[in-house]
């Protein structure tokens, strides 16, 4: 990035900061724990780059140190960096903590919660023995389409089976079994 073009969006400004400060920052790979008031010394030392600004590299640093990368490898004992790579201060337990539960809160915002843990389920209604002599024409119903019941109203009572009408204005023939009054 040689020219002096503003930088557009945290993700450009995130790339420049690896450039920069590669002993900091890495744009792939295990994220380093940075040091904690590192935007004040960023500022300092990017307030004559006219390719930066503060709103975005405040922008740029909080979605790195959100990131998920960045949170997962957070561990207790690691070091802390500064722009330079120098060490300054080690990860507490405090730290690593707040940067699981925030990993785990981000994934669940994606992924929904987690699938070991078992979800409420609603019980399914359980068709019953239906005695044709009991249906009418215009009857409504409910009729078992795979797992789930399904509003219908009745339009033919056979022998064999049921022509029903679904509330979506689609016609079909069920057998009794699978109806739910």
């Amino acid at each position: 990035m040689e020219n002096s073009e503003k930088l557009k969006n945290s993700k450009e400004v995130i790339a420049y900061l690896a450039e920069c400060f590669p002993q900091c920052f890495v744009a792939t790979g295990e994220a380093k724990p940075l040091k904690i008031g590192i935007f004040q010394d960023l500022a300092g030392r990017l307030a004559e780059d006219p390719k930066v600004s503060k709103t975005l590299l405040r922008t740029a640093l909080r979605q790195y140190t959100s990131s998920w990368r960045y949170l997962h490898g957070l561990k207790a004992g690691q070091t802390r960096v500064d722009l330079d790579g120098e060490a300054c201060g080690e990860l507490t337990q405090e730290h690593v903590d707040h940067a699981k539960g925030a990993l785990k809160e981000s994934k669940e915002k994606v992924f929904g919660p987690r699938k070991d843990k078992p979800a409420a389920k609603k019980p399914r209604p359980k068709p019953r023995k239906v005695d044709p002599a009991a249906l009418t024409v215009e009857q409504n119903v409910k009729v078992l389409l795979g797992k789930s019941p399904v509003p219908a109203t009745i339009k033919e009572v056979t022998r064999d089976d049921v022509q029903v009408e679904l509330k979506t204005g689609m016609s079909m023939r069920v057998k009794f079994e699978h109806l739910i009054l």
